[in-house]
């Protein structure tokens, strides 16, 4: 009996052996968490019958350091939670490495070529939360967006001098016939560039004149605005925006919206807090930018950029019960329970952490000092046996 007894010693110890090898073989395995040899007694009736592997379980508690890596499809979980990848055969593996690129067709992809899971986008890049599917960056360049919007808000000067337009007509050739301008690029809907300047003119206490010219040449008819302030210096009119048309050279003509919205006009130097035209020209793709919510954008060279889908990662009821399918994957499993999906930091899902990756959470020293425990307990069981083997061979002796 002491025979086997030491036997089923020797045969769970080498099992811990393998797990702390792979321990210790992964300590630089990003995502990769370490592994735990659990031990059963085993009896026959009520004799001893040694020991067996129960289960090798995995330590989902804890998490790996993250370290940061300037590489922005690079992404790490702060928290519970897995990222959710489809491979080739169309099976669902979940894994904490978070080593992401793109393949030939630009799809989101993990490093052993899983594609990443998340919301897509519809033609108009709105976000489609109906369904989870592959993620895939649009490679098409960015088309223009003709400017049909400025926000503008600046302090206009209270104590510069009124200017009487009847004996000085206003000139933006003159300096002396305005107050101040300001100078906005904007673009058509071919992307060519267009310059909009306002001209400043104090016609009156808490009264001015805004005078526009497009391209270095007043608009046909000329655009003019009444802008008038109350006497505490906030913006009394126009209390909505006002337009400025001109036609673009073969492009659709311009119309644009102009807001003064939030302009004051207190005793300080002219100057411009805001001023944001909503248009731009042509782009192409540069980059892809991931946010710590999970959202990817497309970076384009014309400084824009446009949502491409949403990042999702997934939770389980029993984590020990997942099913290891190598590569520092899991898949679901029976004992796991079905995987509860949602976004980056909603609910008890961990948040993002982009340009950086989760190491493996295995501690090389307490490794190392188990795998002395385990050499100790291999010999011990060794010697049993070798002992065993004496007694016997006394005892055949002895008949």
């Amino acid at each position: 009996m002491s025979f086997n007894i030491a036997l089923s010693g020797l045969d769970a110890t080498n099992q811990e052996l393998n797990t702390i090898s792979h321990n210790i073989a992964n300590a630089s395995t990003y995502g990769f968490k370490g592994g735990r040899t659990e031990f059963a007694a085993v009896y026959n009736g009520m004799q001893p019958g040694g020991v067996e592997v129960a289960s090798i379980s995995q330590n989902f508690d804890k998490n790996g350091s993250i370290t940061g890596t300037g590489r922005s499809m690079d992404l790490a979980i702060n928290g519970s939670g897995f990222f959710v990848t489809r491979d080739s055969a169309g099976q669902m593996l979940y894994t904490r490495s978070g080593v992401f690129g793109t393949d030939k067709n630009n799809f989101v992809t993990s490093n052993n070529g899983a594609k990443l899971q998340g919301y897509s986008v519809d033609s108009n890049n709105n976000l489609q939360t109906g369904s989870v599917g592959d993620i895939q960056i649009s490679t098409s360049s960015l088309k223009a967006q003709a400017t049909d919007k400025l926000d503008f808000v600046a302090n206009f000067d209270a104590s510069a001098s009124v200017i009487d337009t009847a004996v000085t007509p206003f000139d933006p050739d003159d300096p002396s016939s305005f107050s101040s301008s300001y100078t906005t690029k904007v673009h058509d809907s071919l992307g060519n560039a267009h310059t909009v300047t306002q001209y400043f003119t104090k016609t009156a206490d808490n009264q001015w004149e805004v005078n526009i010219n497009v391209d270095g040449a007043a608009t046909t008819p000329a655009t003019k605005q009444t802008v008038t302030f109350n006497p505490d210096g906030t913006l009394a009119s126009p209390t909505g925006s006002f337009n400025v048309a001109f036609p673009a050279a073969g492009a659709e003509a311009m119309s644009i919206d102009i807001s003064l919205a939030g302009s004051t006009q207190f005793g300080a130097a002219f100057g411009v807090s805001s001023n944001n035209p909503n248009g731009y020209t042509s782009g192409e793709l540069a980059g892809i930018r991931v946010e710590d919510n999970g959202m990817v954008y497309a970076t384009y060279t014309n400084g824009q950029s446009q949502l491409q889908g949403q990042v999702v990662i997934a939770d389980f009821a029993n984590e020990q019960g997942l099913a290891n399918a190598g590569g520092t994957s899991w898949t679901q499993s029976f004992s796991s329970g079905a995987p509860i999906l949602g976004v980056p930091g909603s609910g008890t899902l961990g948040s993002l952490t982009p340009g950086a990756l989760e190491g493996s959470n295995v501690d090389l020293t307490s490794e190392l000092v188990a795998l002395m425990t385990a050499q100790r307990n291999y010999q011990a069981n060794a010697k049993t046996i070798s002992t065993s083997d004496k007694l016997t061979q006394a005892l055949f002796n002895a008949v």
